[in-house]
């Protein structure tokens, strides 16, 4: 295959997508014939900087360095987050990404979506050696303290859950459907918030740390884009920042931590394995990923990697909301599984929603349906070839894959076709990182514990 100029080639593609064009696996053989370095650190909250390098190739695969600068920052851009990128070593070739970040841009949306969270102005800048940041990396450690008693809170999009937990042990759970995407009212969430809170709260003797794994990007405690609040106006958003610290503030002055839903469940598998170096990804109506670091610490990055290059074709399939091509999302989650069900034979009602189809899929899956099947190993064999790409930012150890679209026979094909090509065609990535589903210890810990493990007493 070739591509930009850059020759390369695997030999496990992807049966229902045999044109996929994997990022990490053109980048492996764009890097091997780059030797012009450059640096790019991405600046967040609080001072936290992260430095990454890499290296471009010589003036006349021009198209091709472009291509692997400008994927390579956005992939950084959603896996750390900040509100500042800078460049240095190819200004040149950097230049052309000021004009794609800017409001009338192509990445105006990721441009946009930084605003909304550091409120700092986000911007491409372009340095000199001298004036480029250091690396200055804040790991936290949270979550894994199990002493006392303590409320943990899942806020989902479609169910909230609650639990009492007294030394690690869940004396009280709940499951309650509420509709937070759909209230323009944050007194709607609020009043929910509260309710668990006050709920968990009786059946506790006394109330030593509330711990909340939620939806969202959040810097301390407060969310500063999360989808359940989508419908409440921009003129509220003070209200919405502070959400949970003053629901925190109706039951006590106890300690609060609060914390993506995607690291929360890495650290629910960190707590589970006993063990770091944990990357969750969960698929179901996109794809959420979480991390926890060899010392069982949060980075604080992003880990949004819903939106994260994953396919280079310019014809890969669209994501509606970022108007970007061949991210994560439409490759590990339940739009993945519908989109492929066409090229696998089957027709699945208009009428169904989107859940509905992934299930009416799974369901044909369990009943040996030889094209479902063939869905669920397409997808494994999709993230048997990111995984090295995200093997080159993140230090792992364990790959836990969960959600909708990993239950049932459906996840055990997916798994068992990722470690299959991975084996055959990524050894060395093999022989050090485990990919799993979540064992019956980890469905034992379960999100809302390992959120009432978060805040420290």
């Amino acid at each position: 295959m070739e591509y930009l100029g850059i020759s390369f080639d695997y030999q496990n593609k992807p049966v229902l997508e045999p044109d996929f064009l994997p990022f990490g696996v053109w980048a492996e053989a764009f890097l091997a014939g780059a030797d012009r370095p450059f640096q790019v650190a991405v600046e967040r909250d609080g001072g936290s900087v992260s430095v990454f390098s890499s290296r471009l190739r010589d003036t006349r695969f021009a198209a091709a360095n472009y291509r692997y600068l400008e994927r390579y920052v956005k992939f950084l851009l959603w896996s750390v987050g900040g509100w500042r990128v800078s460049i240095c070593g190819c200004a040149e070739t950097a230049r052309k990404l000021q004009e794609v970040y800017a409001p009338d841009g192509a990445r105006a949306f990721d441009a946009g979506f930084m605003d909304d969270v550091f409120e700092r102005g986000f911007e491409i800048r372009i340095c000199e050696a001298a004036d480029f940041p250091k690396a200055n990396e804040q790991p936290r450690s949270v979550g894994g303290h199990l002493s006392g008693c303590r409320i943990g809170f899942d806020a989902g999009g479609s169910d909230r859950k609650v639990s009492a937990v007294i030394d690690g042990k869940a004396v009280y759970s709940e499951e309650v459907v509420w509709f937070p995407k759909q209230s323009e009212d944050w007194h709607y969430q609020y009043n929910g918030i509260v309710e668990a809170f006050r709920t968990a709260a009786s059946k506790l003797p006394r109330v030593d740390a509330i711990g909340v794994s939620s939806a969202g990007v959040f810097v301390g405690n407060s969310p500063m884009v999360c989808s359940l609040f989508l419908k409440v106006p921009r003129d509220q958003r003070e209200a919405v920042k502070s959400i949970y610290e003053r629901a925190a503030r109706e039951i006590g002055d106890q300690p609060l931590a609060v914390a993506n839903d995607g690291d929360v469940t890495a650290l629910a598998g960190a707590m589970s394995l006993e063990s770091g170096a944990v990357l969750g990804i969960a698929m179901g109506t996109s794809e959420a990923a979480g991390y926890v670091d060899p010392e069982g610490k949060l980075l604080g990055w992003f880990n949004e990697l819903a939106f994260a290059p994953v396919d280079l074709r310019e014809g890969a399939t669209r994501d509606e909301w970022s108007g970007d091509y061949g991210v994560g999302c439409k490759y590990f989650s339940q739009d993945a599984v519908i989109r492929l069900a066409p090229r696998a034979g089957i027709a699945l009602p208009e009428d169904l929603s989107l859940a509905e189809k992934l299930k009416a899929v799974q369901t044909l899956a369990e009943a040996g349906h030889p094209g479902a099947r063939e869905i669920f190993r397409t997808v494994g064999v999709y993230l048997a070839h990111t995984l090295p790409l995200y093997a080159r930012f993140y230090d792992l150890r364990y790959l836990l894959v969960l959600g909708r679209v990993a239950s049932g026979v459906g996840g055990d094909l997916l798994i068992e076709e990722c470690n299959r090509v991975l084996g055959e065609e990524y050894p060395a990535l093999a022989a050090r990182i485990t990919v799993m589903l979540p064992d019956e210890k980890a469905r034992r810990v379960g999100q809302s514990i390992a959120a009432a493990s978060l805040p420290e007493v």
